[in-house]
């Protein structure tokens, strides 16, 4: 499982690329591939659980999304995790 942790400034390119980004990790949760995300509650990033199983996988799914270059959003982190059972 890796984390992907963001860091945000208010843009209106971030706010208005929004919607297709959301829309996107509903469908990757539906298919397993994002176990949780959402933003931090100020607003000022958020987290993303990825449940693949390497670097190559989760650098895919950022590689996928426009809104991960948008101005306003900053990939902060990615880090594996071992969480435990």
């Amino acid at each position: 499982m890796w984390i992907l942790e963001l860091a945000f400034t208010p843009t209106e390119e971030r706010l208005a690329a929004r919607p297709a980004h959301r829309e996107r990790l509903a469908a990757l949760r539906a298919a397993g591939a994002v176990h949780m995300a959402g933003p931090l509650a100020d607003d000022s990033g958020a987290v993303l659980l990825l449940n693949v199983p390497d670097r190559a996988a989760a650098d895919a799914i950022i590689a996928a999304d426009p809104y991960y270059t948008t101005d306003g959003v900053t990939i902060h982190q990615l880090r594996e995790w071992n969480p435990l059972p």
